[in-house]
């Protein structure tokens, strides 16, 4: 399997997508990495990932060079014949997408790391940059979108085939960036280094040294602070961008006492040197600098605009302040500044939200399941590349609940649950994967789930909370399809039907995909899951499979479950009940 992802320069391939680099090459993919050479090519060569040069991309506009960098492309495509190629950035992921898709690429995948025209842009702009995503994404099988705003743009605008719109998120290396990693020598050593002594308070920016950033505002409001406050600014020059700052700004705040440290690579250990953070930035996609402080377990002020709102949660872990706007810059940076107790509770809150919202692996298994789920839409088969040797199981986690639906549909194709609608079967998952009496184990292999199973400790238990707490949004779920007089007949007699005669407890689902299947992963999977369910307090589970599934029946005897009985939930649909005791 070969895949490449194509980036303007080097630097977005080793910041911001590494992860998914090294996630295709531990698969065994063939994983290359194409946009300018640079100073971190050797960097991501080092780890076994090709990268192949697109000299003429650049960041700035440059129409020739674009050219250039098209036709370069065109020839790489065509010579490499990738099996999936996915886009990045905006003209990459312009030009990309369309050559891709031209070049017969099977699998073209683009990340919409935010929409690169903001609200408050002129008209103009913001029609020409919908205008180019529009055409650009019917060259695309999957718009992988991270700001959630951003998903809700694109579908009201109709800028992509909404089944084509995902949202992704964002992540960060929560190892990497924690606040358990500070030891206070290291701190004082840090702070030292930067100029700053216990009392001082240190606002750190990270990101390029570009207007756009919000760097003169931040700077003025610096002007207006005590001297007890130390602006730190971490980031490189960009000076292909029209909006990089002045030397002579940059000047006049370095006499004013903000210290300017470059590009660095121990951002993660200048974080440990902080007080809080500031992000004062004009337009964001995403903004990973704000995740990265968050996770480090420092307070973030950033502007109110698409992306920060994603990361900062206003008087919780940080505030949310005005574009462009020094007076509140300087306030903000005050108020945390003077009160060492919020600066503390704002972190510990903006740790919490980084373990919920911003685990880079997550992400990785977002876009590795993209993969899979574009190849089975298009009937490509990656089923290939499961090696269950390299599976591990886990407890299931609610972004695991749309795969879970989907590999039930897929797999379990004689219930009758499919029937009531993919939705229907995503709420179903989302409140067994929820419920504390309930155990959902998932196979993982690294791309996401290959194959799950569920069940409940007390199955009536269940679902009386799920149509307690679930059963509205269930029922508009599945609303559409319940109409049909076969599916509400099905309906009537599941919920009427008085049950398998057990204690309580039963296997509700099981599932692989078909590349997993015949080499003992279900097995691995349903000891597991009844290993899990007599810590539980569970002596005796039932399970309930079509007559006829003589497939189904064989692999729950492997687990060691029995024959008991033969019922008939559905008029005219034999099943045979399996049961398992301690």
């Amino acid at each position: 399997m070969k895949i490449a992802h194509l980036t303007t320069v080097d630097l977005s391939l080793r910041y911001l997508i590494f992860p998914q680099l090294k996630a295709t090459r531990d698969l065994g993919w063939d994983t290359a990495g194409i946009s300018a050479p640079g100073p971190w090519t050797a960097e991501i060569e080092s780890e076994g990932i090709r990268h192949i040069p697109l000299a003429s991309s650049t960041r700035g506009m440059n129409i020739v060079a674009d050219a250039r960098a098209a036709s370069e492309l065109w020839g790489i495509l065509r010579r490499e014949r990738f099996d999936i190629l996915h886009t990045h950035n905006p003209k990459p992921g312009l030009y990309g997408r369309i050559l891709g898709r031209l070049a017969g690429v099977p699998i073209v995948v683009n990340t919409v790391h935010g929409l690169y025209a903001a609200p408050d842009d002129p008209l103009a702009k913001r029609a020409l940059v919908y205008l180019l995503e529009a055409v650009a994404s019917r060259f695309s099988d999957a718009e992988l979108v991270q700001s959630n705003e951003d998903v809700q743009t694109m579908r009201r605008l109709h800028l992509a085939m909404r089944d084509h719109i995902w949202h992704l998120g964002n992540g960060v290396n929560l190892d990497t960036f924690s606040p358990n990693n500070v030891d206070a020598d290291e701190r004082r050593a840090i702070r030292s280094e930067i100029g700053a002594t216990d009392a001082t308070i240190v606002v750190g920016a990270v990101g390029r040294l570009v207007a756009e950033k919000g760097y003169p505002e931040l700077f003025e409001a610096a002007t207006a602070l005590g001297d007890e406050y130390l602006v730190v600014c971490i980031g490189p020059d960009d000076r292909d961008k029209s909006d990089a700052l002045p030397a002579e700004m940059i000047e006049e705040a370095s006499g004013a006492g903000i210290r300017f440290l470059g590009m660095r690579t121990d951002v993660d250990e200048l974080y440990r040197g902080m007080d809080l953070f500031i992000l004062p930035s004009h337009r964001e996609g995403y903004p990973r600098s704000a995740m990265e402080a968050a996770a480090s377990g420092l307070p973030v002020i950033a502007t109110d605009i698409r992306g920060c709102r994603d990361v900062v949660e206003d008087g919780a872990n940080g505030y949310l302040i005005p574009v462009r706007d020094p007076e509140a810059i300087a306030g903000a940076i005050t108020l945390l500044g003077s009160d060492a107790q919020l600066r503390r509770s704002m972190g510990a809150e903006g740790r919490a939200r980084a373990r919920d919202h911003f685990d880079e692996s997550r992400v990785v298994h977002r876009v590795l399941s993209s993969y899979r789920r574009v190849a089975r839409r298009k009937g490509i088969n990656l089923d290939q590349y499961i090696d269950t040797t390299k599976v591990n199981l886990r407890s299931a986690t609610l972004s695991d609940a749309e795969t879970l639906a989907r590999l039930h549909s897929d797999g379990i194709d004689t219930g009758f649950l499919p029937s009531l609608g993919h939705r229907f079967m995503v709420v179903l998952y989302r409140a067994l994967i929820a419920d504390s009496d309930s155990v959902v184990i998932v196979a993982d292999d690294g791309a996401g789930p290959v194959g799950f199973v569920a069940g409940a400790i007390d199955t009536r238990a269940f679902y009386r909370k799920f149509v307690k707490r679930y059963g509205a949004s269930a029922a508009m779920a599945a609303a559409p399809y319940a109409v049909r007089p076969s599916v509400l007949r099905r309906v009537w007699e599941s919920l009427t039907y008085d049950g398998t005669g057990s204690q309580g407890a039963e296997l509700l689902a099981t599932a692989l995909l078909p590349g997993a299947r015949s080499q003992g992963l279900g097995t691995r999977l349903g000891r597991a899951f009844l290993q899990k369910m007599t810590a539980g307090g569970a002596q005796h589970v039932d399970v309930v499979v079509a007559d006829g599934n003589t497939h189904a029946i064989a692999a729950y005897e492997k687990m060691g479950f029995s024959v008991s009985d033969s019922i008939e939930v559905h008029a005219g649909e034999r099943s045979v009940v399996l049961e398992w005791s301690v």
